[in-house]
């Protein structure tokens, strides 16, 4: 029986770390398992990166979308042209009745009848032009109403006495901005002849649904398009720019969130506002590191990073072939200037913080077992013992 259970805790003891359950890989299996050996050579599996001011420098510099930067913010002309697919309507007055557009003379009344015609709303062809009884096809595209105004009067002159014109664009089609998602009424917003920014024409189309902390602004104007949280143009005026016919407005709803997992004080999927928060206060949203379980040494964040900000880490890594490199960071809790450290390292969205066990962790572990396995041995060489 003693040697039996001698031979279980041999057992234990030579592979009990490697049996007994965890919360996920020690401090050294991270970082030995950066790189694998196969039969080709060395695989290299992830960026194994410490995070040192330098480190959070480089990162600060990453390029972050801006509104302003991709756009500018130019306030469009103060009288819009007539496009393609807006609605036109035409009004013709004359000096007198019996003509063109004006009624003939009633006799025996006050009133000389009417002289004037409405012209029933058309839409602008793609040839850019609107038909105008005895103006012919008129080229209304590109041009201010009031100048399509004296062009149809030149063309009735002659025609009709004395022809004065209105042109109005009942529906602006072109001079719209389509507004989507995450918003109380998408539709097609019109602008404004003195210019509308992107929280002008927010709040035409009802407001934002969703809350402003978990809501970003997807703006694409032709081939560029850019993304940026809706807090940051609402704090930042210069983001908030004037939006120019035809943009794209959608707004996105994106929580923004990471997990915390391993030894910490609460291992869940953690939320966070759109404006960011550090891995310092990642950790304390996590409760921070277990006293009795964490190891200081062993904390780390894996992220995927663009090949382009590894390129600065790490010129010469082999993973650098894909757009996304995956990345392990790490930090060590136990010397004191991480505390600064972690205050300027910015967490990214899907980020997973990670702490390991301790290793006296995994010995006490190791005890247990043994305490499991020699208790009822040692119960029952004292009861032998007692029948004696």
């Amino acid at each position: 029986m003693r040697s039996a259970a001698l031979l279980l805790c041999t057992a234990l003891a030579v592979s009990g770390c490697s049996i007994l359950p965890a919360s996920g890989p020690t401090a050294s299996a991270v970082a030995e398992g950066a790189e694998v050996a196969t039969a080709d050579g060395v695989l290299a599996r992830y960026e194994l990166i410490d995070i040192t001011p330098a480190v959070v420098e480089s990162l600060r510099t990453r390029p972050l979308d801006s509104l302003l930067a991709s756009f500018g913010d130019h306030r469009p002309s103060l009288e819009p042209v007539i496009g393609v697919g807006d609605y036109v309507a035409v009004s013709v007055w004359e000096a007198g009745s019996g003509g063109l557009f004006s009624g003939p003379l009633i006799a025996d009344r006050f009133s000389a009848g009417s002289k004037s015609a409405l012209i029933p709303e058309q839409v602008v062809s793609r040839d850019g032009a609107i038909s105008v009884p005895y103006a012919g096809r008129i080229q209304v595209a590109g041009r201010r109403p009031q100048d399509v105004q004296a062009l149809i009067e030149a063309e009735l002159a002659g025609k009709a006495i004395q022809p004065q014109v209105l042109v109005s664009v009942t529906k602006p089609v072109s001079q719209t901005v389509t507004v989507t998602g995450e918003v109380t009424a998408g539709a097609r917003v019109p602008l404004s002849g003195k210019g509308d920014r992107l929280l002008d024409v927010v709040a035409s189309a009802g407001g934002v649904r969703a809350a402003v902390s978990e809501t970003f602004v997807r703006l694409s104007r032709g081939t560029t398009t850019a993304t940026v949280p809706m807090t940051t143009v609402v704090s930042n005026p210069r983001e908030n720019i004037y939006l120019r016919p035809g943009d794209v407005l959608t707004l996105v709803r994106d929580p923004q969130t990471f997990l915390a997992v391993g030894a910490l004080g609460n291992s869940t999927e953690l939320p966070f506002s759109a404006e960011g928060i550090t891995l310092a206060q990642a950790l304390a949203k996590s409760r921070g590191l277990s006293d009795f379980q964490a190891d200081p040494q062993g904390t780390f964040v894996f992220r995927f990073e663009p090949a382009a900000i590894v390129r600065r880490l790490k010129p010469g890594s082999p993973l650098l072939g894909t757009p996304l490199v995956p990345v392990v960071y790490r930090i060590n809790m136990k010397d004191p200037n991480s505390l600064f450290v972690t205050q300027a390292f910015r967490m990214r969205n899907r980020d997973l913080v990670y702490v390991s066990n301790a290793p006296f962790t995994e010995v006490q572990k190791v005890l247990s077992v043994f305490s499991a396995a020699i208790t009822p041995v040692a119960s029952a060489a004292a009861t032998a013992t007692y029948v004696r």
